[in-house]
């Protein structure tokens, strides 16, 4: 028996779904801006499904995101918020952990604009000090190039107060050995060598390339996991500034049953951590849950 972590599924994507209200550039904060029920609701289909970890909506709680629109003094009180909101879930189900999430810095999937390492550091210490005294660890996802990891890691350590972190990666649509900027994945061996997160995964990528880079990130010596998502592929569209969800597609193959499938070949390989991201539902997470308790495994 493997004692595994199951992490929800897209917070974001599954905030602007059940909304009903059309996609902006603030994506699901404007979401959480205009009905915080539905944050709490969500996180209580996931703890429903079998979820032990509930991920704050903050990945794109972020000044520089929110500056654009006028709104980057209010980033204290949206994390509150979204926090507050995991946090009542959590006690409700009697289980689990939160996770304080932080994006990358600039655009998701645009490590060309990714600061330099100082800079991030910098830009990272107000999100950090925010989620820091409130939830059970940091999870920096979709990092897309080295240099946004390390900037990341170097971040929670001057200013996360020794909580332990996460390092979720994205990799390539077509190749899983390799990061959204094209670089190697086992060029961050060096780095998780310095600052030794508490886990490895890769996020928010097609599961089908994502066996491969568990082959690399399982050298690391680390915990390490994956959760995938459900887009057809990262458009162009979505590469151009400000973009909005709509301009990435879902697909219509990656059903529970398909997804679990692949997420239960990822604990075969030696993962620990699974879950879903984007367009990967609690649908996904109840079949994902069901699939592990019927493999012997326990749910952590």
């Amino acid at each position: 028996m493997t004692k595994i972590t199951l992490l929800d599924g897209s917070i974001g994507q599954e905030l602007v779904k059940r909304s009903g209200d059309r996609a902006t550039p603030l994506w699901s904060t404007q979401v959480m801006i205009d009905h915080p029920h539905i944050v709490r609701e969500v996180h209580d289909a996931y703890f429903a499904a079998g979820a032990t970890v509930a991920t704050t909506n903050t990945y794109a709680v972020l000044r520089d995101r929110l500056v654009r629109v006028g709104l980057h003094e209010e980033v204290g009180r949206l994390t509150e918020t979204a926090v507050t909101m995991a946090r009542e879930a959590q006690r409700h189900a009697g289980k689990g952990l939160v996770a304080g999430a932080l994006g990358p810095l600039g655009a998701s999937y645009r490590p060309d604009l990714c600061p330099p390492v100082a800079d991030a550091v910098q830009l990272y210490e107000e999100p950090i000090a925010n989620l820091r005294d409130h939830v059970d660890l940091l999870l920096f996802e979709t990092m897309a190039s080295v240099e946004q990891a390390e900037g990341a890691l170097v971040a929670a350590a001057q200013h996360g107060n020794g909580l332990p972190v996460w390092l979720a990666v994205t990799v390539e649509d077509e190749d899983g050995t390799r990061l959204r900027s094209g670089e190697k994945l086992d060029l961050l061996a060096p780095l998780v060598e310095r600052h030794k997160p508490a886990a490895v995964l890769i996020n928010c990528s097609p599961p089908e390339v994502i066996a491969a880079g568990l082959e690399i990130i399982g050298t690391l010596g680390l915990p390490y996991g994956a959760y995938g998502n459900g887009f057809t592929r990262i458009s162009e569209g979505f590469l151009k500034d400000a973009p909005t969800v709509d301009a990435l597609e879902q697909r219509t193959d990656l059903t529970p049953d398909a997804y679990a499938g692949f997420a239960m070949g990822w604990v075969d390989q030696g993962a620990t951590i699974v879950g879903g991201c984007c367009e990967v539902g609690p649908d996904h997470i109840t079949e994902l849950a069901g699939r592990l308790r019927s493999a012997g495994h326990e749910i952590v």
